[in-house]
């Protein structure tokens, strides 16, 4: 992302799944446990609920013309973010799926020691800090902030605002790192954020030679 290295960049904003690791099979997981909260719910079968979701999916996407979260998925469907999470966290086992990179460890480490580093993510922070453990990535953030901190999905205006207000930074003090430009990306860059899109390592291993 160029200019990125002649910024006053003080603080780095990451998203965690799909930009702190990259893993398809759990991504997968994490919509097959949707189907299985959807499918009860509206008593239906699992083929139906995936028919459904992905029918709602299509939806929301040309009326707003992004890719929809699973949460906004969710709430289209009559279901409830908190029991969507409580779903997630009951059934999932993110170290069955994950594997931990010393690159990104490294990286990490070294970011740490000349910025704020925090999370910011859609999952919730239960899972978020399993997650962040297993990859060896616990001690590195300042602050986490997940999807229960206001039950509302990124993008959210206020809780952007308060992860600057917590994190002490002005806008062009934040970077904001994320895999979904919609999603991460879109609202802190209208606000005058930073922003480098990452949907890989490799892509994020790259960030340290952009700062």
């Amino acid at each position: 992302m160029p200019g990125l290295a002649h910024s006053s960049i003080r603080g780095i904003v990451f998203d965690l799944d799909g930009t702190l690791y990259v893993s398809k099979p759990f991504a997968a997981t994490i919509q097959e446990a949707a189907v299985g909260y959807i499918a009860p719910l509206k008593g239906i079968s699992g083929d139906e609920a995936r028919l459904l979701i992905a029918a709602a999916r299509t939806r929301l996407s040309e009326m707003n013309g992004v890719t929809p979260t699973l949460s906004a998925v969710c709430i289209e469907l009559g279901g409830s973010i908190r029991d969507l999470h409580a779903a997630l966290e009951a059934q999932l086992r993110p170290e069955s799926y994950l594997v931990r990179d010393e690159r990104v460890i490294a990286l990490l480490d070294r970011l740490s020691q000349r910025f704020e580093l925090c999370v910011y993510t859609n999952n919730n922070r239960a899972l978020t800090t399993r997650i962040i453990a297993y990859l060896g990535l616990d001690g590195f953030f300042r602050h986490i902030f997940a999807i229960d901190d206001r039950w509302l999905a990124k993008p959210d205006e206020e809780m952007m605002e308060q992860v600057l207000d917590r994190l002490g930074l002005a806008p062009a003090e934040a970077l904001f790192v994320g895999d979904r430009y919609d999603v991460d990306l879109r609202l802190p860059e209208q606000r005058g954020c930073p922003v480098y899109l990452s949907q890989n390592v490799e892509q994020l291993l790259r960030l340290e030679e952009l700062l």
